[in-house]
């Protein structure tokens, strides 16, 4: 073997890889039994109007993510907001985006913040849509009429976090400057794949937590005894913080001694996906977050984000407004 150094990179298996390895693998099976006809094809007929009309139609559709219905970018897109009612007065600044929760309990302790002209108190409840709330004698508008999501593919080597000391890329540096912008579920600085944003903490809170059991699918690229993995997942996985039985796991060959491994959890714990498979006794290469709930990854391009389908934004709803 050549030890130049001009020998080209393996470029690692996507998402859209590991999709196509199990549609092979069920195809193979399929027609493994059948012999493949030896005959030629007849001959074509003449495409029927609204045939030619379709595939001309189906040719010229933009991908999902690139155009058409969901627009790329950078800025997502707004949903009309709750009326979330009275709440604390460090809570309806750190919302406003003006300062952070923390930075929001310095200045009412500070005796910076007003509410309708006298000195807040600290845990002092306020209604955003009547009272009029000063910082450092500007009124801020607490009032929130719309919230702003974005669909983010993550890349690898960007961090989940809104400033890092290393200065890293972040994901806020991916997306536009919104005030009060949150990430929905982290994923760690290898990880890539679908990462929600949004200005409604509310909403990030409950999507995350344990109790919602929001699906989260990963596709990892995988080495080591794959198979013998999915049959010992589906017993549950013991860590040091307690059983995981994932909701669904499989895996697929990729070649050159690679699987597709993809599962799907309802848990967000720290390195949890990777965790896992190191207790399986598989090595990761590469890890993509598919989906997050009803939002999946499709087309979107890393480093790209897009708003949310109005489907998503169905579901979602319907999954943040649960008891």
């Amino acid at each position: 073997m050549s030890k130049g150094r001009g020998a080209p990179k393996e470029k690692p298996p996507t998402a859209r890889d590991f999709r196509a390895a199990r549609l092979a693998n069920k195809a193979d099976e399929r027609a493994r039994p059948a012999k493949p006809a030896a005959a030629a094809p007849a001959p074509a007929k003449a495409p029927a109007k609204g045939a030619a009309k379709g595939t001309a139609k189906s040719a010229a559709r933009p991908k999902p993510g690139r155009g058409g219905n969901v627009a790329s970018g950078r800025a997502g897109g707004s949903i009309k907001a709750r009326e979330e009612g009275p709440m604390r007065v460090q809570r309806a600044l750190a919302r406003a985006g003006v300062v952070s929760r923390r930075g929001a309990d310095q200045a009412v302790a500070d005796g910076r913040v007003l509410v309708n002209g006298t000195v807040a108190l600290v845990g002092q409840t306020v209604d955003p849509a009547r009272d009029v709330i000063t910082l450092d004698g500007h009124t801020i508008s607490t009032h929130i009429t719309a919230h702003r999501w974005i669909v983010l593919h993550k890349p690898a080597a960007v961090m989940t976090t809104r400033r890092d000391p290393q200065l890293r890329t972040t994901v806020f540096d991916l997306v536009d400057d919104v005030p009060g912008l949150v990430y929905v579920g982290r994923l760690d600085f290898m990880t890539e794949g679908v990462l929600l944003l949004t200005t409604d903490g509310a909403a990030a809170h409950a999507l995350t937590h344990p109790s919602r059991e929001i699906e989260r699918t990963y596709a990892a690229t995988v080495r080591g005894d794959a198979a013998a993995a999915v049959r010992e997942a589906r017993n549950g996985v013991e860590l040091e913080d307690g059983i995981v039985v994932p909701r669904d796991v499989q895996a697929h060959p990729l070649g050159n001694r690679r699987w597709a491994f993809e599962i799907t959890i309802t848990e967000g714990k720290t390195h949890e996906v990777r965790r896992i498979c190191d207790a399986l006794g598989l090595e990761v290469e590469r890890l993509v977050r598919t989906s997050f709930g009803p939002v999946r990854l499709g087309q979107l391009e890393s480093g790209e984000a897009r708003a949310l389908t109005p489907a998503e934004r169905t579901v979602l709803d319907a999954l943040i407004g649960l008891e």
